[in-house]
């Protein structure tokens, strides 16, 4: 037998922990019901903030639900993705952090814009409203 790892790896070897480097982390019964409950629990959130209006801004009440998306993507990388600094050599918090600076693209985008929409597309005080025909 040589000493030299294999050209490519069998897919039982590489599940069994054998692979040489690349294992991918695997989930726990418990580790899946604790992603389960904080996905619940970061959805309940932000709808009871929504529902019940307890935030007189609706700025500060969209920047609490956007954050707590933001964590919720993160809860669901790391509990059911199993996104760690072992994993495939370290790989897998590479797309971590790739998705966290594309997260944050995307909300402050979509913020930029509706801010730009809303100034620029409604701009009538109720005192033109009245003056519509």
């Amino acid at each position: 037998m040589s000493s030299q790892a294999p050209a490519h790896e069998d897919a039982h070897e590489a599940h069994h922990g054998h692979s040489h480097g690349h294992q991918a982390g695997h989930g726990t019964f418990r580790s899946y019901m604790t992603g389960f409950v904080l996905s619940v629990i970061l959805t309940a959130i932000p709808f009871w903030l929504v529902m019940s209006g307890v935030f007189a801004s609706p700025a500060l009440t969209a920047v609490l639900v956007m954050g707590l998306g933001a964590i919720q993507i993160v809860v669901h990388m790391v509990f059911f993705l199993h996104m760690n600094t072992r994993s495939e050599g370290g790989w897998t918090i590479m797309a971590l952090i790739f998705t966290l600076i594309i997260v944050a693209i995307a909300l402050s985008g979509s913020l930029w814009v509706m801010h730009h929409l809303n100034t620029n597309m409604m701009p009538m005080s109720p005192e033109m409203m009245k003056n519509m025909p």
